[in-house]
């Protein structure tokens, strides 16, 4: 438990012990612990440095025996010194020692990006196995902090369904923007349907179309992963992970432009169902959203009582004044009542 703060096993050993009695000499601590008595007298020594324990005013009994440390012919004892007080240093140099680290890779991702990234071989990096692609892509999803784009095609390769399941859930846990195209032959896979329905359930956005050019997952705009097609070539499955260049931005724009066009697919008891195209009606979610805001609810409350973040709650609205043809929000209730949303 304390070794969380810096503090090595013998340490944590030798104060857990002491923290059950009022005070102790290093004999009887090193009884307890089982480390030997010249190394039990030492770490006490530095912990009464650190200030993790102090040296009892009265000892309370003689002891004779060959180690220990004696003044005046008693043993010395020592007692605990308040957690509270004690610990804290420790706490807030991991504190401070864990903002150095976080600050020191914000330095380093910005000269990755500033150098090796911006050069032409640095763009694009060629990942190849099966463990190695199934690799890279949870780092994109787990990397995610404010958005995933995803373009789902067939049957998974290297990263199995139920690794895809168990990375899904955790980015919505920590509230990242997620959607999700999905092309119709995606659903061919065995318990797809229903994995899906869960994730819509959960927060995720799923669209339908018939066919796309490529699977990809693009993380927060930033990073961009495309498998490359080695269908019967028998190679093992390799695919490119793309940085911040034109090239990204193209697939960004892909990516918006088939969400755009695609149906949206919403919950129902027998499974999951597509929008028709013809039916420019809101969305179920969207309806929960317009609920709130035109009850008076701010975007960040209607965020919390959906269990959604901020920049969903957002999109939505946007994508309801836009079928509503609105320019403000007042238009957008104002349309809502007269086409009968609510």
């Amino acid at each position: 438990m304390l070794e969380a703060l810096g503090l090595g096993p013998a340490e944590e050993a030798v104060y857990t012990a002491l923290m059950a009695q009022p005070t102790a000499s290093a004999h009887e601590l090193a009884r307890q612990t089982g480390i030997a008595v010249a190394e039990t007298a030492r770490v006490l020594a530095n912990m009464e440095t650190s200030g993790l324990v102090s040296v009892a005013d009265q000892p309370d009994r003689k002891e004779s025996g060959p180690a220990g440390q004696q003044t005046g012919g008693q043993f010395v004892r020592y007692r605990l010194t308040p957690p509270s007080v004690a610990l804290a240093p420790f706490l807030v140099e991991q504190r401070n020692a864990l903002h150095r680290a976080e600050s020191a890779f914000s330095v380093l991702i910005e000269q990755y990006r500033d150098t090796a990234v911006q050069s032409a071989g640095g763009v694009v990096e060629v990942v190849t196995g099966t463990e190695q692609v199934a690799h890279r892509f949870h780092q994109l999803q787990h990397g995610a902090q404010r958005e995933l784009l995803v373009f789902l095609v067939g049957a998974p390769v290297a990263v199995p369904r139920a690794d895809t399941d168990l990375s899904e859930r955790t980015v919505l846990d920590r509230g990242v923007d997620f959607r999700v195209v999905a092309a119709r032959d995606y659903f061919d896979g065995p318990d797809v349907a229903r994995d899906m329905r869960e994730a819509i359930a959960a927060g995720l956005e799923l669209r339908l179309v018939d066919s796309l050019p490529l699977k990809m997952v693009v993380s927060d705009r930033e990073r961009a992963m495309v498998p490359l097609d080695v269908a019967g070539s028998g190679a093992e499955p390799s695919a490119i992970v793309v940085h911040r260049s034109g090239l990204l931005t193209a697939l960004v724009h892909l990516f918006e432009t088939e969400w755009a066009q695609a149906r949206p697919l919403h919950t129902t008891a027998a499974g999951i169902h597509a929008e028709p195209k013809a039916d420019q009606q809101p969305a179920k979610g969207e309806l929960e959203v317009l609920a709130l805001l035109l009850a008076g609810f701010s975007d960040r409350r209607a965020a919390s009582q959906l269990g959604l973040s901020i920049r969903t709650v957002e999109r939505r609205t946007r994508r309801l004044m836009d079928l509503a043809g609105a320019d403000s929000r007042l238009q957008l209730g104002w349309h809502a009542a007269r086409a009968g949303w609510l």
